[in-house]
């Protein structure tokens, strides 16, 4: 008899899940070198929603597709 919990499922569950977080995270600073700003400034210092939006959307975007990739 098999526990309720399926460990095995578990674990590649998390893998995935950290995979695609890393994956996210290391588009985003590749996208943050390559903008003429410093986005995280621009931001939070000079109060810019556009680009705040910019990057919520493509953060988004990414992770829209990493998921669909996973699953």
């Amino acid at each position: 008899m098999r526990g309720i919990v399926d460990w095995n499922t578990v674990l590649v569950s998390l893998v995935y899940a950290g995979l695609g977080i890393l994956i996210l995270i290391i588009s985003f600073v590749i996208i943050e070198k390559l903008s003429p700003q410093n986005l995280w400034k621009e931001v939070s210092q000079n109060k810019n929603t556009a680009l705040a939006m910019m990057a919520s959307a493509y953060i988004l975007a990414v992770a829209i597709i990493i998921a669909s990739a996973i699953h």
